[in-house]
């Protein structure tokens, strides 16, 4: 089986609201769809959700990228043969991790397609029947927050993730809002996306919330910052994850050497797709740190990837993937069971893609043959 044609799509995905996070206010979502054809006519999806402030790359440079490098790398090869695809990509660009997640997603589709089987079962087979959704809560005053929270633990939700990351003491009345209006049998998670950017304020910030019950602070400090990681975590006993400051293998080596985290945020956009997910999650396994698969606010099909790899493996013990949830049209139909997600036994992602939508979501897009 070999590949054929790669078709790339710029998309914007409509939100039903704007998506605030500590540095930048997201109207829409832009998103570009790969759309990947074999000799034997088997076709799988792929997804690229980039963020210049994470990744360093941008919508318009992932969709350049694609058409000019990865996309004509990739035809003629066996879209099975993960590591190989990986390793020329690697060689031909480097990082670009979400371009090559694109890649990598689409080539995971059209192998459990061909296979007759969902990609969980590439990658280890099934652990998790189901994942509780956690509702993600954007930045807003605190009573709008604790308004919001309130809807959704009445439709069913049991866990939140609080965007803050604005001036620290605003922070902690924002999540101490929250706390007040849902009690202390709802999960709250922190997550400051660097906004407080210093061990010295986080720890300020950490003694004022001793009383609130936090799951998890997640990426108080700048990417970089390591150490200031590893500085907090000595300090508190609120758990901690790192999300901006891992995106691959070197930074995971950092973090299991200096025991700078309780848990850990894999990103497929992060990581470079399905196959290096895999090898980070093993790595956390074997430093006994747990993992979460989080998300960029990808559709149907970058977040059904991330589901697929949460579901193979007994480390993962949350996930954030939410966008689809988010948006008032998506291309795909990856089905939410609120306040619940069980994937189906559908070959590949088990997503179908709308041809429709994607058309009519889409900016421009070039074919590769």
């Amino acid at each position: 089986m070999k590949i054929t044609e790669i078709e790339i799509f710029a998309i914007e995905l409509p939100l039903i609201e704007p998506f605030i996070i500590s540095y930048d206010t997201y109207p829409t979502m832009p998103s570009i769809i790969v759309k990947m054809t074999t000799d034997e006519g088997i076709v799988g999806y792929g997804e690229a959700v980039p963020d210049e402030h994470v990744t360093g790359e941008t919508w318009e440079s992932t969709y350049a990228v694609l058409k000019n490098q990865l996309a004509p790398l990739m035809i003629g090869q066996d879209p099975m043969a993960f590591e190989k695809i990986h390793v020329m990509m690697d060689k031909a660009v480097y990082q670009v991790p979400a371009a090559k997640a694109a890649i990598d997603i689409a080539c995971f589709d059209i192998a459990g397609k061909k296979l007759n089987v969902p990609v969980y079962q590439l990658i280890g087979g099934r652990y998790h029947e189901k994942f509780p959704i956690t509702h993600v809560l954007s930045i807003g005053t605190p009573e709008k927050m604790a308004n919001e929270a309130e809807d959704c633990v009445k439709q069913g939700y049991r866990s939140f993730k609080m965007k803050v990351g604005t001036e620290v003491m605003k922070d902690v009345e924002r999540i101490q809002a929250v706390r007040d209006r849902v009690g202390f049998d709802i999960a709250i998670r922190v997550d400051v996306n660097q906004g407080w950017n210093n061990s010295a304020t986080t720890l300020r910030g950490l003694r004022a919330l001793r009383d609130v019950d936090l799951d998890w602070l997640e990426q108080p400090v700048i990417a970089d910052d390591i150490d200031a990681m590893v500085e907090i975590k000595s300090k508190t006993d609120i758990p901690l994850m790192i999300d901006e400051g891992l995106h691959g293998v070197k930074e995971m080596r950092e973090i299991i050497a200096k025991r700078a985290a309780d848990k850990i945020n894999i990103k497929l956009m992060k990581c470079g797709g399905i196959y290096p997910a895999m090898k980070l999650a093993n790595m956390a396994e074997m430093a006994g740190i747990e993992c979460q698969i989080g998300s960029m606010v990808e559709s149907s099909i970058g977040s059904a990837a991330g589901f697929h790899v949460a579901f193979s493996k007994k480390i993962m013990t949350s996930v954030e993937l939410t966008g689809p949830l988010k948006f008032s049209k998506d291309v795909g139909n990856l089905k939410y069971d609120v306040p619940f997600i069980c994937l189906t036994e559908r070959p590949g992602l088990g997503v179908d893609v709308d041809e429709a939508v994607l058309q009519e979501l889409c900016h421009y897009s070039h074919v590769v043959k």
